[in-house]
């Protein structure tokens, strides 16, 4: 017989054995997706940010599907998308979820060059990662933003970006969709994700320093000191103090703004808050009275 031909029936019947071997183990360990899993994908963003706490909309979905099947969706939620496509899904897996309170993202630190001059040049790669790797960068402050911009690069919806001339992250807050992308981008861990708050308006202290207030102060002029006098002023318990550093819980604070004007160090930010009236001169307001008294009218 021809070899040629030899060969050819040889390699004939070993592909199709090959054949029945796959054949066979596609069906004996098929996996069956769940259609439901498709449906919720093509209803989320599809922007794969991880904001919530998936790899990407596939997980986000089959988590979705999966909490479904056991009776509830709570804690599960696209920050992207936010409530009109979680209402979406709720209604596609017929299950009821609760509204959560929107978020944004906040800088804590207020470290402009003016606060905290720069005492180096830092001349490697030009990243926060990078240059938080080598020390405090190129200020005395080890807890304050390197303003490379890694939380810029992370965002996808554009809604952060580095102002130039104060050196500092600035939030988009019509842009921001609390994603998180940014918070885990900055090595230092100044970005936080808090509450909107009614009407925007939040309450914060704007500092990560964890120094003692005599070293902190001498790397920023704004830094938190750790002195306790705006948990003392605030009546809600919602301020506490550990390591040397004011925290304000969204959760329990009235955004009264005492603790704002308790801060020695102005260390603390109030944002959204509408501008308060200038206060009248105080000599002004003596002589007003006195022209409106009619005792001290002048005789005729």
């Amino acid at each position: 017989m021809n070899p040629i031909l030899i060969a050819v029936i040889v390699l004939g019947a070993i592909g199709l054995i090959a054949a029945l071997v796959l054949y066979v183990c596609s069906k004996r360990f098929a996996v069956v997706e769940d259609p439901r899993i498709a449906q919720v994908n093509a209803l989320l963003p599809g922007a794969n940010c991880g904001g919530c706490g998936f790899a990407g909309c596939g997980g986000m979905a089959d988590a979705l599907v999966k909490g479904a099947d056991k009776g509830s969706i709570e804690g599960l939620n696209c920050p992207v998308g936010g409530a009109d496509v979680m209402g979406q899904v709720a209604n596609l897996l017929g299950m009821a979820i609760a509204n959560g309170e929107p978020k944004v993202a906040v800088i804590r630190c207020n470290g402009t060059c003016e606060y905290r001059p720069h005492v180096t040049e830092y001349a490697g790669l030009r990243t926060c990662a990078a240059m938080h790797a080598t020390g405090a960068g190129e200020t005395l402050c080890g807890y304050g933003c390197l303003g490379c911009g890694d939380c810029v690069d992370a965002c996808q919806f554009g809604a952060i970006h580095i102002n130039e001339a104060t050196g500092l992250p600035e939030v988009d807050e019509e842009k921001c969709t609390a994603c998180g992308a940014c918070a885990k981008a900055c090595p230092r861990n100044i970005i936080e994700l808090r509450k909107n708050g009614p009407k925007g308006r939040r309450v914060y202290v704007s500092c990560m320093n964890k120094d003692k207030g005599a070293v902190s102060m001498k790397a920023c002029k704004v830094s938190c000191i750790g002195c306790g006098k705006c948990a003392r002023e605030c009546k809600f318990e919602a301020i506490t103090i550990g390591h040397n550093l004011s925290y304000i819980d969204p959760n329990k604070c009235r955004l009264c703004r005492k603790c704002v004007e308790a801060c020695p160090t102005k260390a603390i930010q109030a944002v959204n808050f509408p501008t308060p009236p200038p206060v009248p001169n105080e000599g002004a307001k003596v002589l007003n009275s006195n022209s409106l008294n009619p005792l001290n009218s002048p005789k005729k």
